[in-house]
């Protein structure tokens, strides 16, 4: 292991390309320390929850920033606030459940309370009993406590910062990214229609990697082209924020292109006997008005927003170990869905998630790859697809998304 403090080796080859990832990097316990404390809680907005989660006074969620539990709250005053889920006596967690309604924060282990505002505002015996015992009178509460979060919203998003020296969270997503968002989630009232959580066996890279991989999902996913979904031949494209972190996927479906031959050309699987027997899943409504059925959005380092026809949902990514990741799905509709749609997003659900049409694959492949690497330290990955830079593009046959994640990488670790 590295020295405490030390910076990893890096294992990239070069100091200013992201084309190739070094396999080293889904492997090294010194590189995965390095991340948390570079990236999660470093310079970076961790997505934490959803506003909607957090509609009263003490109504909290107990989340993470990398692998940091954090507990989001809002408080009295109205305000949200974040700090570390750990008690400043000895380190237990302060929240046990997952979310839920709190008067105030007080640890099971000693009984030491912090406030809603994450302060250290109580001591069991402090003073001791019968002029024993006690805190030495040096003791300070004003001076403990967990660490707490920089918090933003934006568009009923929460993100948390560990960071005082960082862009506002409009200027990290970038304009372009930031319309996307708004485009889904801009002016309405989330309404949370379902969630759980998803074990992978993978390094939490290869799934981000997976996300930004618009080449990928026709391929991988039967589904998206038996079913004409999503096709590499339809109308779309990619949106890579300038600074390479942020992304956006998009596609239509173009009934001038539905009869495209590129796939069977390529004898790339495009067709299956499957059919459905409810062909009513895949119906639904253009509720955004501008033919796109596919936006996948994701902002450095965890956050992803999907909409697949009309079932949207939020996943936050979460590095739990080298080759383990947990993956957090939140499904979500709007207030003022009618019965109707919200009916065809329950159901388009099923396109997505553990078992879903669609995501299973997903689920699978960072594990292959994890398995795939043992042994291969030593070398990389080749990430060359519509060449080596990470810019905007209106072809989705390209894997700049990918290489705007390992800019950002590079440059928030260093290495």
């Amino acid at each position: 292991m590295t020295a405490i403090g030390a910076p990893p080796i890096s294992p990239f080859a070069d100091k200013q390309g992201y084309s190739q990832a070094p396999y080293a990097l889904f492997q090294s316990e010194d590189i995965y320390a390095h991340e948390q404390a570079t990236i999660f809680q470093g310079r970076s907005w961790n997505y934490l929850c959803l506003e909607a989660e957090l509609a009263a006074s003490g109504d909290y969620v107990a989340t993470h920033a990398g692998d940091t539990p954090v507990i989001v709250v809002r408080a009295e005053d109205g305000f949200l606030y974040a700090f570390e889920n750990r008690c400043a006596h000895r380190g237990a967690l302060l929240a046990l459940d997952s979310r839920g309604n709190a008067k105030d924060f007080t640890c099971v282990y000693h009984a030491w309370t912090h406030s809603l505002q994450g302060d250290l505002v109580g001591v069991a015996f402090k003073d001791g009993i019968g002029g024993k015992g006690g805190m030495d009178p040096s003791f300070c509460m004003a001076n403990r406590g967990p660490r707490k979060m920089r918090i933003a919203t934006v568009h009923g998003l929460v993100f948390g910062t560990f960071a005082n020296d960082i862009a506002s969270i409009e200027d990290y997503i970038g304009e372009e990214v930031l319309s996307r968002i708004e485009r889904v989630l801009g002016g309405k009232q989330p309404k949370i229609i379902g969630r759980f959580t998803q074990d992978l066996p993978n390094n939490w890279k290869l799934y981000f990697e997976n996300v930004k991989d618009s080449y990928h999902a026709s391929i991988l996913h039967l589904f998206f082209t038996t079913f004409e979904i999503n096709r590499l031949s339809q109308k779309g494209g990619i949106l890579v924020s300038e600074d390479g972190g942020n992304h956006v996927s998009y596609s239509a479906i173009d009934p001038a292109l539905a009869q495209s031959t590129e796939y069977t050309e390529q004898n790339i699987r495009s067709q299956s006997e499957f059919g459905l027997n409810d062909p009513s899943l895949l119906d639904g409504a253009d509720e955004f008005g501008d033919g796109v059925t596919l936006q996948i959005l994701s902002v450095f380092p965890g956050f992803v927003l999907q909409q697949i026809q009309n079932a949207i949902a939020i996943r936050q990514i979460l590095p739990r170990a080298v080759d383990r990741t947990d993956l957090h799905w939140t499904y979500i509709g709007f207030e003022d869905d009618s019965p109707e749609l919200l009916r065809a997003r329950l159901k388009q659900g099923n396109l997505v998630g553990p078992a879903g049409y669609v995501s299973m694959e997903d689920g699978c492949v960072g594990g292959f790859v994890q398995r795939g690497i043992a042994g291969a330290s030593g070398h990389s990955s080749v990430i060359e697809m519509g060449g080596v830079t990470a810019e905007s593009s209106e072809s989705r046959v390209t894997e700049a998304a990918i290489r705007g994640f390992w800019k950002a990488y590079r440059r928030e670790t260093g290495l």
